[in-house]
């Protein structure tokens, strides 16, 4: 048994690998926790497609995927903001409008690139098997500023997701606080391409986040148990994609899941023993 967790340490890539998706498993359930805490899980998915473009962009100028990435995902926030205050749409019609027109885009992109590579096959899968340094590097220093950024404007955050009215009527910027949020969430977007995929990514922001939902009602204890949640499922999901020789990203997701409807089977059942219990 003992020896079924040491094998894969024993290559240097699997000890990059499982530093990395413990990282970016509990930075990203981190911000998770808020997208949420304000039902944005629609949100998050539109971020997560729409950085497609730019890093396709940027691999073709060869500049950064990451920058590329990133700028993509503030332009589809900035977007999604512009189009949603049009007092004929609502905010999921212009979500779903600027996911899919960005995903497209991006897809039109890599279909005319003619030396098209793992690189980008990577970045839309997730492949932490092959991170370098330069990623783990990059990951911890967006995990420094999403840190940062929690120690800032944590309380004020969790005022605009539970009440905006509120945060308005006391004084808090909220729209400012709202596109902070989303500058948070396109950094550990671009954390976890590597890792996941952007196509899957929107699972590890919301999926542990939902599991430590079902288990804890005191926001704290809901924020450090979904980053435990979070690097728990990156970990074994990597390990499971070293032993079963499955895409590493699928396996992650899988596994997050697989905790997730464990859990919720588990809560599910105690509902239903209180009230039997009840009405006897």
């Amino acid at each position: 048994m003992i020896q079924l967790v040491t094998e894969p340490l024993s290559y240097e890539f699997m000890r990059r690998a499982l530093f990395a998706a413990a990282l970016t498993g509990a930075i990203t359930s981190l911000i998770g926790t808020y997208v949420v805490l304000r039902g944005m899980a629609f949100l998050g998915g539109a971020l997560s497609h729409a950085v497609l473009p730019g890093a396709a962009i940027a691999y073709v100028w060869g500049h950064s995927t990451a920058l590329g990435a990133f700028f993509a995902g503030l332009f589809t926030a900035a977007g999604i903001g512009f189009v949603g205050r049009h007092p004929d749409l609502k905010q999921d019609t212009a979500i779903g409008i600027l996911m899919s027109g960005m995903f497209a885009l991006g897809i039109a992109i890599i279909s005319t690139i003619k030396t098209y590579t793992v690189d980008l096959a990577n970045f839309l899968f997730g492949n932490v098997l092959a991170v370098s340094m330069a990623d783990i590097w990059l990951m911890m220093c967006i995990s420094v500023l999403i840190l940062l950024a929690l120690w800032l404007f944590h309380h004020r955050w969790v005022i605009l997701g539970f009440d905006p009215n509120f945060a308005a009527a006391v004084g808090l910027p909220v729209r400012a606080l709202h596109y902070g949020l989303m500058v948070s969430i396109s950094l550990v977007i671009v954390a976890a391409m590597k890792v996941v995929g952007v196509i899957q990514v929107v699972a590890m922001l919301v999926t542990p986040p939902a599991t430590a939902r079902l288990l804890s009602n005191r926001l704290s204890t809901m924020m450090w148990l979904s980053a435990l949640l979070g690097s728990l499922a990156a970990v074994v999901g990597l390990y499971v994609s070293y032993y079963l020789n499955v895409a590493s990203g699928a396996a992650i997701v899988i596994v997050s899941v697989v905790i997730f409807f464990a859990v919720f089977l588990n809560s599910s059942r105690r509902i239903a023993q209180g009230v039997w219990k009840s009405r006897e």
